[in-house]
């Protein structure tokens, strides 16, 4: 193709864009059509979006292709330059040349093809509904919230495409790959009064875990500092008179155990709010000796050879909200597999189409054998089922 000949399809691609493409923002609400269910897996049918930012001081004084190029590293150049040209990127709503110099605070628009990862097929069980509060067992595998490449296939995403809930408000956090209950307010208020009760130290947590060994049967607390490693991307339990990490403790008392594996309730009782449910647990079950038996990140080949790897964690995770509403849940799923064979339109310039899911995500990603079972306050208490991993089986 000659270089004619592609300018004149990237400026007809630039009127099309303009003409035919319907761009969602935010504010644009997710529908139940907007999913495609395949194989257990929860998929996004693409749609075009616009992603806006500003720039800021440290992009100042490059050129738009360069910025995206060496800021958001995910697309090849050439894909840039293209965008640029045909106006799927903007600077304050207007077509610019490729060699454009951007200035500090402009507003830069990319309208793109966007694939959402793909999650577990789960339903989100409602546990509790109040006037201005709703708990949820959220599935593993699911992000609680908007964030990164994440959007519709988010749990508050899916309350409001699948039972018309909204606004909601998460009041706590449990990492993507966690699984048990989820708060949400109902309004910016009650968030409030939420949030004040668990920065002061008011609120109370318990989760169950399924760990490599046989755990001890008296009371074990690990008091060890977390630290964050950046360059690993994982944190370590540091000793309590360390300069490194900031403070952490943690309770667990076992529940069962066949030898093997253990079922152990995990009870946070100081740490950085972030940390309570994500790192802490994590780390701390790895400093006893007795990592979560399918935590990849933490647990060493020593321990592997004395776990079984079991069932996938994230379909573990699912079978706890199926303990829930099993039928219920397979009717709907079966039923959203029917109305959603359905396929997608392919875009010119996506580089991730003609697939579903972006490239880079693995559809057999496994969940934690880590699940939120209580949270309780000063004068309120609210709690999930535990999962059906929870249920060892016994070893000869």
């Amino acid at each position: 193709m000659n270089k004619r000949k592609r300018e004149e399809e990237e400026e007809e691609e630039g009127i099309r864009m303009g003409t035919d493409i319907v761009w969602q923002t935010p504010a644009n609400p997710p529908h139940p059509h907007d999913y495609i269910f395949r194989n257990g897996i929860r998929y996004v049918k693409p749609y075009y979006f616009e992603f806006i930012a500003h720039v800021k001081n440290r992009w100042a004084g490059k050129t738009i292709v360069d910025l995206f190029a060496q800021e958001f590293k995910g697309r090849p150049y050439e894909y840039y330059v293209s965008a640029v040209k045909c106006g799927r990127i903007q600077v304050d709503g207007e077509r610019v040349p490729v060699s454009y110099i951007v200035k500090s605070s402009q507003k830069i628009s990319h309208f793109v093809h966007r694939h959402e990862p793909p999650v577990m097929a789960c339903e989100v069980p409602i546990l509790q509904k109040e006037l201005d509060v709703l708990t949820v067992c959220k599935p593993a595998s699911v992000p609680v919230h908007p964030c990164g490449q994440y959007r519709k296939n988010t749990v508050v995403g899916i309350l409001q495409a699948e039972h018309g809930l909204a606004p909601v408000f998460p009041v706590h956090r449990l990492d993507r790959l966690v699984s048990g209950l989820l708060i949400l307010a109902r309004n910016a208020s009650k968030a409030d009064i939420f949030r004040q009760q668990i920065e002061g130290g008011l609120v109370r947590k318990k989760y169950i875990a399924r760990v490599v060994g046989e755990f001890p049967k008296d009371e074990l607390v690990v008091d060890a500092n977390i630290d964050y490693n950046a360059r690993e991307g994982r944190s370590t339990a540091e000793v309590r008179d360390s300069a490194k990490g900031k403070a952490a403790s943690t309770k667990f008392t076992r529940i069962s155990s066949n030898g093997a594996q253990s079922i152990v309730l995990c009870e946070p009782i100081t740490g950085r709010t972030h940390q309570v449910g994500n790192y802490q647990i994590r780390v701390h079950l790895k400093h006893s000796g007795h990592p979560i038996a399918n935590d990849m990140l933490y647990i060493s080949d020593e321990t592997v050879n004395r776990s079984s790897k079991g069932s996938s964690a994230d379909r573990s995770a699912c079978t706890s909200a199926t303990a829930l509403t099993s039928s219920i849940e397979e009717k709907v799923v079966n039923d959203c597999e029917e109305k959603s064979n359905v396929g997608f339109s392919i875009d010119p310039m996506c580089t991730n189409c003609p697939n579903l899911a972006p490239k880079g995500y693995d559809t057999d990603e496994e969940g934690l054998w880590l699940h939120c079972i209580q949270y309780s306050g000063p004068d309120w208490t609210y709690e999930c089922p535990y999962p059906d991993w929870a249920k060892l089986t016994q070893t000869i």
